[in-house]
């Protein structure tokens, strides 16, 4: 549906309206004796009348064929021209007046204003002023107003299209800096997001840090075994809950300071790793891998490291494919295994909390990354992230 004022929604209603006004205006002035009727009407006049009327009707596809519009209306004044001298046909009752029809004004608008090519809406204009002056007649009067009569259109609609482009300029400006609002706010958001995570670290790692150094003290003075055993399990339990805590500041911010998290460097040893405890890993890398960023890079590494490490836990005998692809704007990892060769182990298998995609899911998506995890038609499970190639940190700019 189309928005904006009544007449920009019926375009084509508006010009039939403007054309049969200049229809009845230039039939009434032409009758009043305003322009080439002679005293004495006879059939010709009134078939040129007739000629007048359906070149004004010309208007009504002013917007859609300016040109055309133009050269309808040049050649009735043409005509009318020839009729009059040499051929005789046709006595005006005013001879020094204009034989071009006043709906020459709004047609001469159509050209500057509605023709993508600027040099020939100048030639066509440049022909019709040469028509309705009428050089060859020469006349002050008429060439004066001859004149008038064909460039106030064209500066008219020179102002309309300066005045549409300056809107449009306006208007880009405004989306632009609307788009910059957003993104500053983004900035901001991430920045707050960065300090909560950091003094949530901070605070709560002071805190169970205190709970571990106490556990072990109580270990080490424990008078019988069972008190012992208790302060080992709380003691065990807190390290695994400082792990957890820096790896949750680490999803809450795009590059953690001093982040020590391999990079696609490291992808050779995860490998290495695999196939020393017997899962056929192989390695596929095309591209640059200088064209992925450090944190894009810290990212993919821990995707191929969650993925191996399901491997090994869930498709034990499986052989896996690790296809790493570097271009310019993105970075595609896929870890592809095939379908286990043997039962997994229950004890392995149940180890983890069970959201170990569903973090990095939140990784990737904090660096604007997709990732999909299914199961494949052969039995297998594909693991394939794309990340952007590059995400600007601080560390990136060092």
């Amino acid at each position: 549906m189309t928005h904006g004022p009544w007449y920009c929604r019926h375009r084509f209603a508006v010009d039939g309206l403007i054309a049969a006004a200049f229809v009845a205006l230039d039939t009434v002035l032409t009758l009043a004796g305003a322009g080439w009727w002679p005293e004495r009407p006879d059939t010709v006049a009134w078939m040129v009348l007739g000629l007048q009327a359906l070149a004004c009707a010309s208007l009504v596809v002013r917007r859609a064929a300016p040109l055309a519009v133009v050269g309808v209306l040049g050649g009735f004044t043409l005509l009318v021209s020839l009729l009059i001298e040499p051929l005789g046909l046709v006595t005006p009752a005013q001879p020094d007046w204009l034989w071009a029809p006043l709906a020459t004004l709004p047609a001469a608008y159509g050209p500057v204003f509605y023709q993508h090519d600027r040099r020939v809406a100048y030639f066509a204009l440049a022909a019709l002023t040469l028509v309705v002056m009428r050089p060859w007649d020469a006349s002050v009067t008429t060439m004066t107003i001859g004149l008038l009569r064909t460039a106030v259109g064209p500066l008219v609609g020179l102002y309309f299209d300066a005045r549409r482009k300056l809107m449009r300029a306006l208007v880009e400006r405004a989306e632009r800096a609307e788009r910059e609002r957003h993104l500053l706010a983004e900035q901001a958001r991430a920045e707050e997001r960065a300090r909560l995570a950091g003094e949530m670290h901070d605070v709560v790692t002071h805190r169970v840090s205190l709970m571990v150094l106490q556990a072990g003290a109580l270990k080490v003075t424990a008078p019988d075994d069972t008190t012992r055993q208790a302060a080992e399990d709380l003691r065990a339990a807190g390290c695994q809950a400082l792990e957890e805590l820096r790896d949750l500041v680490g999803i809450l911010r795009t590059a953690p300071d001093g982040d020590g998290t391999p990079s696609v460097a490291g992808f050779a040893d995860l490998v290495a790793e695999s196939v020393a405890v017997g899962i056929p890993t192989e390695l596929v890398q095309e591209g640059d891998p200088a064209l992925a960023s450090p944190v894009v890079g810290r990212t993919a590494y821990r995707v191929l490291r969650e993925a191996l490490t399901n491997v090994r836990k869930h498709a034990p005998g499986a052989r896996v494919r690790v296809s790493v692809r570097y271009d310019q704007a993105q970075m595609r990892l896929t870890v592809h295994n095939t379908p286990p060769a043997g039962v997994p182990r229950g004890e392995l298998a149940g180890t983890g909390s069970g959201l170990g995609i569903a973090h990095l899911r939140r990784r990737i998506e904090l660096v604007r990354g997709t990732l999909r995890a299914e199961p494949c038609s052969d039995g297998g499970f594909s693991v394939e992230a794309t990340l952007p190639a590059f995400v600007p940190t601080a560390e990136s700019e060092v």
